[in-house]
């Protein structure tokens, strides 16, 4: 079976920096729905379009196709008594804009002279990227994962 609309891919996958670094893989097999739900980088879902099991692919974007570019305004300087006492470079902090209640994610950076910078990019941000993707299986997404957008059962969402 070919990848194409809604189909559910099954992958392991391997992510590389500029240099050949490896920066992300995957331990577990990453199961997706396929077909504009942004559940993939969109230059990756392109590449696995029409694809079968037992191919891969290598897919080489500019940070504009992968992560997107370093947005300086997503960058901010707060007062250290924001913060909990327990505060360390690299922890996660989830706000929510008052006005619109949209989650958003910040990362700490620094913490300096009473400031702690906060960056809301995402840490892969400004990066060129290789994407490299065996893939594992295919199968025809249900009626149910079609409707909420996303792969249910093994290794996708759970609903309770």
């Amino acid at each position: 079976m070919q990848i194409s609309q809604d189909s559910v891919v099954t992958l392991n996958y391997t992510m590389f920096d500029e240099q050949g670094n490896i920066i992300d893989k995957n331990h577990d097999p990453i199961v997706y729905l396929h077909g504009d739900y942004d559940n993939i980088l969109p230059a990756v879902e392109a590449a696995l379009d029409g694809q079968e099991a037992g191919k891969t692919i290598s897919v080489t974007m500019e940070a504009e196709d992968a992560f997107g570019e370093v947005d300086p305004s997503l960058v901010h300087e707060e007062d250290v008594g924001l913060f909990p006492p327990d505060l360390e470079v690299g922890m996660m902090f989830e706000t929510r804009d008052p006005e619109t209640g949209e989650a958003a994610q910040f990362r700490v950076t620094a913490i300096d002279a009473g400031l702690v910078t906060v960056d809301g990019n995402h840490p892969l941000a400004g990066m060129k990227l290789r994407f490299d993707a065996e893939i594992l299986s295919v199968r025809t997404a249900t009626e149910e994962e079609i409707a909420h957008g996303h792969v249910h059962g093994e290794h996708g969402h759970q609903h309770d």
